[in-house]
């Protein structure tokens, strides 16, 4: 399937409106050749209604703090192709937390995306979306080394979600060394 077909697909797509119970709202955003493939679990209900990635405050921090760069750079679709295991918010489970994302978005977009985008260099984040392209790797360890898929280069983040501070103090390395190199990396990358 070519890039644009793919795309439109993605963005048509309704098939989780039924299971839901909310029209759908698949986010994708970027071109067929791009710097980063930016992967991550699933748009956020703000995501969701808006319709743009990462505006929320976990894209804040993740784009102001983390990668210390513009958000002209970050939404500039030669730097970043932004995407999901999910395209649509999931919507959260009785108890409030989020509902996995339905593995027939990864099968129908994220799987064939990868396949067809030019990219140097992925970016995914939180462990749900790292668990499904490393099933048998620890999440920190996944983390704090760059790993590979094929020849291109995999740096893996925790979500930069306010919930994870525990996370942030069990693994203080992470904000001590790793975060810096994570930063030089995306700017020489998108530079």
């Amino acid at each position: 399937m070519k890039f644009d077909e793919l795309k439109k697909s993605i963005l048509k797509c309704r098939e989780c409106e039924e299971k839901f119970g909310f029209k759908p709202n698949p986010v994708v955003h970027g071109k067929a050749k791009t710097k980063i493939f930016q992967i991550s679990q699933a748009p956020s209900k703000n995501v969701h209604m808006t319709g743009k990635p990462f505006t929320d405050a976990s894209g804040k921090k993740l784009v102001e703090q983390w990668y210390g760069i513009s958000y002209d750079k970050f939404y500039n679709e030669d730097n970043f192709y932004i995407t999901a295991l999910a395209h649509c918010f999931p919507g959260k489970t009785k108890s409030g937390g989020d509902r996995l994302p339905p593995s027939v978005c990864t099968k129908k977009g994220l799987i064939k995306e990868m396949d067809v985008v030019e990219k140097e260099l992925y970016i995914v984040i939180g462990s749900r979306a790292a668990k499904f392209l490393f099933p048998n790797v620890d999440f920190k360890e996944l983390v704090m080394n760059t790993y590979k898929l094929g020849d291109i280069d995999v740096i893996v983040l925790t979500h930069p979600s306010p919930l994870n501070i525990k996370w942030f103090k069990d693994n203080p390395e992470f904000y001590d060394y790793r975060l810096e190199e994570i930063r030089q990396r995306v700017k020489a990358t998108i530079i």
